[in-house]
């Protein structure tokens, strides 16, 4: 048994952030229905043409779910949805600002009919202060919330290079519904989670929130170092470069011993502790790179692999699609999509005892009349609400 097996969601969601939480309820095992507007659906369908002529941040992020259309503003539909919603565990939404609460759809409006209900509500920037009215995507909340400001060159500031705000308020989303769920099973009680974007990113920047405060520096922009650890980062090669880094000065010493050879420089006044490692940083990666200007990467990497010291490579996005530890570790499945079979890998959150779902990516609509028949509607009522373009 899957852990969300006879869990229902239903979704009003579009772009990432909300897809990307139920798409991992739906590996679960959760039954996610997904709304969207006839004829056009969710508008990351047409983000781009990537996957066999299909979005790729659509196919990512909607697997396993149920596309119903219904539009929203015709009173039939409304009254689909309400039916819909007296079946559903949980319904998240990720509509503009106030819309919700203009279709009925609020925790105030569902509670009274449905106590036991779970209503997620995902917002920019939450529903009061000055900014709640503002619209909110990916790229205004890493600015608004300081990410881009620690993110680059020393001399550019720059966006993360993947829906980084995004991704955080979903998976909050998730942990929210999920402990709401599991205090449901307690108290019998539904729950109003509520996840704001900038919450979430200003959570992740707290470490450098810090800093500036109580430390009163800023935290500088190293496009591949650590700003608080040293040395840690890339470092140049024969023919190329290698990641690697220390946590801590044990790791310091065996570095110097057993990668450097040199282990004076462990007790050099400008490298005896992570403090001055950092403030003498450039003289310490030279010495570094001066080392490993006569030997391959490969070379480094094995000693440092054989003196205990983590180190990666500096992947492009082709080398993790044919990553071989994903690869050894069975990581990838197939899927279906309207437009053929993909590679899809399993979530990464692993139960021994289970797979994930992982079901197929569905069309525009392609379950409105399989989830009007379970709803109760005969064909003729299925057919009639067609055309009166309710559906």
């Amino acid at each position: 048994m899957r852990p969300l097996e006879g869990i229902r969601i239903v979704a009003l969601e579009h772009a990432v952030a909300a897809p990307i939480c139920t798409r991992h309820l739906a590996d679960l095992g959760a039954d996610v229905i997904k709304i969207e507007r006839p004829g056009e659906g969710d508008f990351a369908r047409a983000y781009d043409r990537f996957v066999h002529g299909q979005a790729s941040f659509f196919v990512w992020l909607n697997r396993g779910k149920r596309s119903v259309t219904l539009d929203l503003k015709h009173p039939d539909a409304a009254k689909i949805l309400d039916r819909l919603i007296g079946s559903a565990d949980v319904v998240l939404q990720n509509l503009a600002p106030g819309a919700a609460a203009r279709l009925g759809l609020s925790h105030a409006d569902l509670a009274p009919r449905h106590p036991k209900l779970i209503v997620c509500d995902i917002s920019g920037y939450g529903e009061s202060g000055p900014f709640a009215q503002k619209k909110a995507y990916d790229l205004l909340i890493q600015a608004e919330s300081g990410l881009i400001s620690v993110t680059g060159t020393e001399d550019t500031p720059s966006r993360v290079g993947i829906s980084a705000a995004d991704i955080a308020t979903g998976m909050y989303a998730l942990s929210g519904i999920l402990a709401a769920l599991v205090r449901r099973g307690r108290s019998g009680e539904g729950a109003n989670v509520k996840i704001a974007m900038l919450d979430a990113l200003a959570e992740w920047m707290m470490y450098p929130m810090y800093r500036h405060a109580y430390g009163k520096s800023a935290t500088p922009r190293s496009p591949t170092s650590h700003p608080l650890l040293a040395p840690y980062g890339a470092h140049q090669t024969m023919d190329g470069q290698v990641i690697f880094g220390l946590q801590n000065e044990r790791e310091w010493v065996t570095f110097c011993a057993k990668v450097l050879e040199r282990p004076e420089i462990a007790t050099d006044p400008r490298f005896c502790n992570n403090t001055a490692r950092r403030e003498h940083r450039q003289e310490l990666t030279g010495l570094i790179e001066d080392y490993f200007a006569n030997m391959s990467s490969i070379d480094v990497v094995k000693k440092l692999d054989a003196a205990g010291i983590a180190n990666g490579r500096l992947n492009e996005v082709g080398d993790v699609w044919d990553h071989v530890q994903l690869r050894e570790r069975d990581r990838w499945r197939e899927i279906n999509t309207p437009a053929g079979p993909v590679r899809a890998l399993l979530p990464p959150f692993t139960f021994t005892d289970v797979e994930a779902a992982m079901g197929d990516v569905p069309a525009l609509g392609q379950h409105t009349d399989s989830v009007l028949s379970e709803l109760g509607y005969a064909p003729s009522e299925i057919q009639a609400l067609h055309a009166a373009g309710a559906v």
